[in-house]
């Protein structure tokens, strides 16, 4: 059964949660399979069948976007050979939850940690993911003596969708963006969750939430961790120490970046809607828009199934059409891009923060760059992986976070 509206969750009220996602995937998933879902999971079926294909210079890869090729192939494995069910399944092998928080209810994964004194840790997801890539790194956080670690670095796990992925609710207003939901998040882990003190872990908009919730409610955290650092820009005005080469490197990349693969940042974040009515009503052309970026932001030379399986990025794209999300987890992007977050003179981020950089991350600062923001107490050059590391590289990723927060114990 479904959870109704919880206004305030002790930790000692947290077994009074009902179990909710078996039901929610499985209502989600009605799209699929069950009885009146049959017809559903026939029109789906009958929308890849009738996809219209547009044409493609031969022989160009890549190089304009997604490849009709590949995206063909998927989306054939995606009508005949994809098992949701069994995606299902090992999504129900963690505890889900539901929780309101301010008047949305949040969907999250809390699985407690097994250890003599697990540190709450919640960790955010960012676009165009999802809970799912969580997956992966959760037992090896919660459970590290199950998988070669210590015992005593064990975490309790929440793994929130953020407000319009998954199975949360959507924003209902404006200005859903990373500064909200940190004040979401802090609120699931102290009010309704009943945690004193947490850590938090995140990259991509999960970055921004986690250094958010640093920002404003240090007092609460014993530290962050983080796989990006695009947020905030840190001040460079008047009374800053100079730019050194490497920054001024960084600053240079970036531009380049958004210059060449930033077309789908400039949409998002201007016009998320009109976007909204392909990618919504197409699951050939939503497939496209996610799995490019797994092809193009990983450490897998240009072919994302070195990283992933089909049925992984599969279950992401399945998760976001099911739940019809696409529109309201782009839309953070414009929600984001009106409330920048810029640094004053002399301000910094309190809490202290560890940092992973991956190779093939979007962004690859120098350390400088984010001791201007952060009191940067861990800082590792990590040797591969990229932009999804939790999903890409979770053990690796797991132990820069077990090694991070074993000051605090």
């Amino acid at each position: 059964m479904f959870f109704g509206s919880t206004r305030r969750i002790s930790s000692a009220a947290l077994l009074c949660l009902i179990r909710h996602v078996q039901e929610h995937i499985s209502d989600g998933c009605k799209t699929l399979h069950h009885s009146s879902g049959r017809q559903r999971s026939g029109r789906l079926r009958k929308r890849l069948t009738d996809t219209r294909w547009p044409d493609e210079i031969p022989n160009t890869g890549w190089d304009y976007g997604s490849n009709l090729d590949y995206i063909k192939e998927l989306v054939e494995y995606w009508r005949t050979d994809f098992d949701w069910r069994t995606q299902e399944a090992k999504l129900n092998e963690f505890r889900h939850f539901k929780s309101e928080v301010d008047g949305l209810d949040i969907h999250f994964i809390h699985e407690k940690g097994k250890g003599t004194a697990p540190i709450p840790l919640v960790i955010t997801h960012g676009w165009p993911s999802c809970f799912f890539e969580m997956t992966k790194i959760i037992p090896l956080l919660a459970d590290p003596a199950s998988h070669g670690g210590d015992a005593a670095d064990s975490f309790d796990v929440v793994a929130p969708s953020l407000p319009g992925f998954g199975f949360s609710d959507h924003a209902r207003d404006r200005g859903m963006e990373v500064q909200r939901v940190a004040g979401m998040w802090n609120k699931l882990m102290t009010q309704n969750l009943g945690y004193l003190k947490f850590g938090a872990q995140g990259g991509d908009i999960g970055s921004g939430v986690t250094a958010r919730l640093a920002f404003a409610h240090a007092e609460n955290m014993y530290g962050i961790h983080l796989t990006s650092i695009t947020r905030p820009t840190p001040y460079l005005g008047p009374g800053s120490r100079p730019i050194t080469e490497e920054e001024q490197a960084l600053i240079t990349q970036r531009a380049k970046w958004f210059d060449e693969e930033g077309g789908y940042n400039h949409i998002q974040g201007t016009k998320p809607q009109t976007l909204a009515y392909g990618l919504n009503d197409s699951p050939a052309g939503l497939a496209s828009w996610i799995v490019e970026k797994y092809r193009t932001w990983s450490d897998c030379g240009g072919d994302a199934e070195k990283r992933y399986t089909k049925d992984e990025l599969l279950t992401i794209v399945t998760i976001y059409w099911v739940t019809q999300t696409i529109s309201s987890s782009t839309r953070m992007y414009f929600e984001n891009q009106k409330n920048l977050w810029v640094m004053d003179k002399d301000q910094k981020v309190p809490a202290p923060a560890g940092m992973a950089m991956f190779p093939q991350e979007i962004s690859k600062p120098p350390r400088e760059w984010g001791e201007r923001s952060y009191d940067v107490r861990r800082w590792t050059e990590m040797t591969k992986g990229g932009h999804f590391a939790a999903l890409e590289e979770p053990q690796l990723l797991a132990e820069e976070v077990r090694a991070f927060f074993r000051e605090f114990r």
